[in-house]
């Protein structure tokens, strides 16, 4: 039986043949290199096309992404204010009293491998909350 031209995925139909296919060779995986092989990553790429355009993942808030990277790591805010010149830095910026610049958000990139995008979207300080008319504290 002839197999089907892969091609971009248009409706959700499209994506359930995909994933079907694509689960089959689940069963058999097919030799990397090989016609089938080449056929199991062009339609693992197309399924993955599909999946970010249908049902994207935004990137986490950036605060939330230092803490998660100070856990995996298991450094401390101390070792945070090492990085960035200062405990009391470290503080303001993990309490949202303070906004991430460009150069602490590379130096989180660079030297803890903390994804760009994720320390590049803007964070919601308390003195932004205040000024909008927001109480308390930010979210964490």
């Amino acid at each position: 039986m002839a197999k089907k031209v892969i091609r971009i995925l248009q409706t959700e139909a499209d994506y359930e043949a995909a994933v079907d296919e694509i689960e089959e060779y689940f069963e058999r995986p097919p030799k990397p290199g090989s016609p089938d092989g080449d056929r199991f990553d062009l339609l693992t790429l197309v399924a993955e096309d599909y999946e970010r355009k249908k049902w994207p993942i935004d990137p986490p808030d950036p605060i939330d992404a230092i803490r998660y990277g100070m856990e995996t790591r298991g450094l401390s805010q101390a070792d945070l204010g090492r990085l960035l010149g200062s405990r009391q830095r470290a503080s303001d910026i993990l309490s949202r009293r303070r906004p991430l610049t460009m150069r602490m958000a590379w130096k989180l990139h660079r030297d803890w491998g903390i994804p760009a995008e994720a320390l590049i979207k803007p964070v919601e300080t308390l003195a932004r909350r205040a000024a909008r008319g927001g109480a308390g504290r930010a979210p964490s």
